[in-house]
């Protein structure tokens, strides 16, 4: 874009797409597909990805991030944020380490929302990530920023002593190194 990247996007929602395609224009394209499923890239397309709170929705997300490992070039970086594990098992119980489906009532202007995600343990989210050829460079639990506190005190409060999201930094794994030469000795 403005520094010489070249951008593409997708969402799995036709209405987010289209809010997308309006802001953006012809600078980025924008597509409609649902992360899980084969992308519409090439092998070693992009230097970086970026998963924005998407990856909890995803039904099959050993799929989604062989497919995003796919698509980045040797060297490169995927950051996914994501709703982070305890948050959801403190406010829907049971164990921890169960992976479920759950569904959630979004209030919104146009009337109520079922929106449905995947509640699994931390372990669960990195071993779909190791999986599929990533290593974690970076776990982190942001807090809440400073200016917060005054628009919502009470989630400020809450996020201060909750965690609330989790951010991952994968990058793909090293190659192996060769044994050529090794063997020859």
């Amino acid at each position: 874009m403005a520094a010489g990247a070249e951008v593409a996007a997708f969402d799995a929602s036709a209405v987010m797409v289209e809010l997308a395609r309006a802001r953006l224009g012809s600078r980025v394209k924008v597509e409609l597909v649902t992360l899980g499923a084969p992308l519409p890239y090439a092998d070693d397309s992009f230097d970086a990805a970026v998963c924005a709170l998407a990856i909890h929705y995803v039904d099959d997300r050993p799929a989604a991030f062989a497919e995003l490992h796919r698509v980045l070039r040797a060297g490169g970086r995927l950051v996914v944020s994501t709703q982070h594990p305890t948050i959801d098992w403190l406010r829907k119980g049971g164990s921890y380490f169960d992976v479920v489906l759950e569904t959630d009532t979004w209030r919104l202007p146009a009337g109520e929302q079922q929106v449905r995600f995947w509640r699994e343990p931390l372990s669960a989210l990195c071993a779909a990530a190791t999986g599929a050829g990533f290593v974690i460079e970076q776990l982190l639990e942001p807090r809440p920023q400073a200016s917060m506190r005054e628009p919502f005190p009470a989630d400020f409060e809450r996020l201060e002593r909750e965690p609330g999201f989790l951010i991952l930094v994968l990058a793909q794994a090293p190659a192996p190194p060769s044994l050529r030469g090794v063997m020859d000795a």
